[in-house]
């Protein structure tokens, strides 16, 4: 029996999975509101208790970098030790992972039906792979191919500088540099990201401020409201902020699969991929996503896929489980 977890900085995702004839059966699943806990280990002890059943090894995959079993979380107020959950939670065979890194192990789960492709290739796609997840922060992760398999490693690559590409981006830069000092991707490439544009649109006079978004990012999740409307073009400011937040997303989704050479594919994960589909099939992601100069070629062989399963973080957590479990 393994546990898996999937923690984020909005929800935390645990379930209990059984390996089967080489696959996961899932056997049950709890989604709990991450802030409204003071640390994992609560969050897991309730999961345990309520279902009255014991794994033999667990995982979770955390939101924030992971260094010798330790985690302070990019989005959340906790810091997370491996030795001490493992204790709490009577369960020697307990490991923290990148919350990326669990993305990235359940690539290679998923079915053809969990993936949307946003660009046709010629030939095989054959070499290391990435993927990219906006979400409550930006998480990327990277697949080493080593001629057989993937090897999975994580990173911290959301985190790097903030490059505009066009004069608006370049006064978004500025209007964040005063907001935040350091601009990072994760600045704009995410939910609260998303309501930076916005607001830097919106207090810049660019497009006047629909009043029944104003209030639905008011009462709710502000982001959500913003993707809604520039979904159902019901507001032109959040049609041009979510606009601008994809030709980000598809810079840096490039500058990923440069910089990890991921001729496998590129694959886009996170909460808000799969919600906005819509937009990222129009031609605003890919054309950022191929805008290299003379490295074109290179990016348009490399196969982008949106993953719709909002599984995969689990079922990495729980192949990471039973690879290193069997190691161990």
């Amino acid at each position: 029996m393994i546990l898996a977890g999937d923690i984020g900085g909005t929800n935390a995702r645990l379930a209990y999975f059984q390996p089967q004839n080489g696959h996961l059966r899932l056997l049950a699943e709890r989604v709990f509101p991450s802030r409204e806990h003071s640390e994992l280990g609560e969050i897991v002890e309730q999961f345990l208790e309520e279902s009255g059943t014991r794994p033999e090894v667990a995982c979770f995959g955390i939101a924030g970098p992971v260094r010798n079993g330790r985690v302070e979380t990019s989005n959340l107020p906790w810091v997370i030790e491996q030795s001490r959950l493992a204790r709490q939670i009577r369960l020697p065979a307990t490991l923290l992972i990148n919350d990326l890194e669990a993305s990235a192990w359940g690539i290679g789960a998923l079915e053809k039906t969990d993936l949307v492709p946003l660009n046709r290739v010629k030939g095989p796609a054959v070499g290391n792979q990435a993927v990219i997840a906006p979400g409550t922060g930006l998480g990327e992760a990277g697949m080493f191919w080593d001629g057989t398999g993937h090897h999975v490693f994580a990173c911290e690559g959301g985190h790097t500088d903030f490059g505009p590409q066009d004069d608006l981006q370049i006064e978004l830069l500025r209007f964040l540099q005063k907001r935040f000092g350091h601009v990072s991707y994760e600045r704009i490439v995410s939910g609260p990201g998303l309501v930076n544009v916005y607001e830097f649109l919106r207090d810049g006079g660019r497009e006047k401020e629909t009043p029944k978004v104003a209030a639905q990012m008011k009462r709710g999740d502000p982001a959500a409201a913003i993707s809604r409307a520039a979904l159902d073009a019901a507001c032109p400011l959040a049609l041009k902020a979510l606009d601008v937040w994809i030709s980000v997303f598809g810079a840096e989704a490039s500058n990923l699969a440069l910089k990890t050479m991921a001729t496998g594919g590129l694959f886009l994960a996170g909460g808000i991929s799969p919600k906005i589909l819509p937009k990222l099939k129009e031609p605003l992601f890919m054309q950022a996503f191929l805008h290299k100069g003379r490295l074109r070629p290179l990016v348009e062989s490399i196969p982008v896929q949106v993953v719709t399963n909002e599984k995969a973080g689990l079922l990495g957590a729980a192949r990471c489980a039973a690879a290193r479990g069997s190691q161990g």
